[in-house]
């Protein structure tokens, strides 16, 4: 993708499928990137309210809009250069708490305890390796990602960056895991906690509460800074990435392709308060971090991992395949229910429990894999129907198999993805949708056809 010098994670799609059905990407990539900011958005106003007794109401608005504030005007510079030091207050303030909370009068050594490793329920099977596969592969079709790697100066580079996170994501979980092993060896009626069972009765309040009861007040500030600098450095990131992908790829290629530079920056700050006023009300609403953790991921999984795979992976897909693929996996996700939303299932796969009415059966993993097959069975059926004459060509109504566009139509969407870059290098958010020009490399005869 940096090598054909994509901007968004949507330009393969609408470069391969046409503006209209490429954009309906866009609708799990909004849905994952605004749940995912209101996911953290609660967690930061759970912490807040736990160490400075704030309303959790307050202290996600005053969240939000700091966020939105400095992304709103600084754009993508803004946000890398923020990120930057975020991480290291966020992983240097981590490790301060660490000394001072493991000295408490209240805390026991430190050793492995045979409680943390639990029990395997063979019942759980399914659901856990449902949720391991989407924390895997679910989190790679992500524009707050991929504006990162699509904007590094070479392929090579995005290349060294991708891989230098995972292990820095594995160093960033270290000081995280000894905070929780902290609270395990904790004897909570030796502090002033009012409710010692608190820690085990909500699980997401642990990091605050070792921040606040274990940790001298100098310390507890500086750890509230850290962790809300790894709230915000999401954040911003979350809400910049959904603003580019609906400015470029929704607002400019569908509604307004002849926009001018200033009109798509003022469009993409309005986007930005609309989809972080959008973010800040769901986390007001919903009271659980991880289900909507989980929910974020959940349809970008389902729906959008199978599309991006096959969309850079397999050149004999086409349009047809992949809004077939689409219909099929919501379908089948929605139709397996889900409790964060109150939606009731459908299909009750093998192992469901219906006292509970919870799904242990892997259904979210079975219908991304429903979903690549549909696009790869229906793209070559489809191809072949029409290359050997069973469909008339005139039923090609999409124009991917052989009724290509006429040569008009054929340039027009190259020229609105493909510009010249017209960036001047200030940071007024432009940044994060300026135009650049495709390499076409290797294509199918329905993508020559449209470069």
């Amino acid at each position: 993708m940096r090598e054909r010098k994509y901007v968004t994670m949507l330009d393969p799609f609408q470069h391969k499928y046409g503006a209209r059905v490429g954009g309906l990407m866009f609708i799990p990539a909004l849905t994952g990137e605004v749940l995912w900011t209101s996911a953290i958005l609660a967690a930061l106003g759970a912490t807040v309210s736990v160490i400075l007794n704030f309303p959790v109401s307050i202290s996600i608005i005053i969240s939000a809009c700091i966020t939105i504030t400095y992304s709103l005007f600084g754009g993508l510079y803004s946000v890398a250069y923020t990120d930057l030091v975020q991480l290291i207050c966020m992983f240097f303030g981590l490790w301060l708490i660490i000394p001072f909370s493991m000295t408490h009068k209240a805390v026991s050594p430190l050793k492995v305890d045979p409680d943390w490793l639990g029990e395997w329920d063979m019942k759980y099977t399914g659901r856990w390796l449902d949720y391991a596969f989407l924390l895997m592969f679910g989190g790679i079709p992500w524009q707050a990602y991929f504006q990162r790697v699509l904007s590094s100066r070479t392929p090579r580079v995005a290349q060294v960056l991708s891989f230098s996170a995972v292990f820095g994501c594995l160093i960033m979980s270290v000081p995280a895991a000894i905070i929780g092993a902290i609270a395990s060896k904790t004897d909570w009626n030796m502090t002033e906690i009012p409710d010692p069972d608190q820690p085990k009765e909500n699980p997401s309040l642990v990091l605050p509460l070792v921040v606040q009861y274990l940790t001298p007040s100098v310390v507890s500030f500086i750890g509230l800074g850290a962790v809300s600098a790894a709230v915000m450095s999401s954040a911003d990131s979350s809400i910049l990435s959904s603003s580019s992908m609906f400015v470029r790829n929704i607002y400019k290629l569908l509604f307004r392709p002849k926009a001018t530079e200033f009109e798509l920056v003022w469009c993409m700050r309005v986007t930005m308060i609309v989809i972080g006023a959008l973010a800040t009300t769901i986390s007001l609403t919903v009271q659980s971090v991880y289900s909507l953790f989980t929910l974020c991921g959940d349809f970008v999984y389902v729906v959008l991992f199978p599309q991006l795979v096959c969309v850079i992976h397999v050149p004999k897909v086409n349009t047809y395949g992949a809004l077939t693929g689409y219909v099929v996996a919501f379908a089948l996700r929605l139709a397996g229910g889900d409790t964060t939303l109150k939606i009731p299932a459908l299909i009750k796969y093998p192992g469901y429990d219906y006292e509970e009415n919870v799904q242990y059966f892997p259904y979210r993993s079975f219908t991304m894999v429903i979903a690549f097959i549909t696009i790869l069975v229906v793209s070559i059926v489809c191809d072949m129907l029409f290359r050997y004459g069973v469909l008339k060509p005139e039923w090609d109504f999409f124009q991917c198999v052989v009724n290509l566009p006429p040569p008009n139509d054929k340039h027009e969407m190259s020229e609105n993805l493909n510009g010249k870059a017209k960036s001047n290098g200030e940071t007024n958010g432009g940044s994060a949708f300026v135009e650049t020009e495709y390499a076409p490399g290797k294509l199918s005869t329905s993508e020559k056809a449209r470069v």
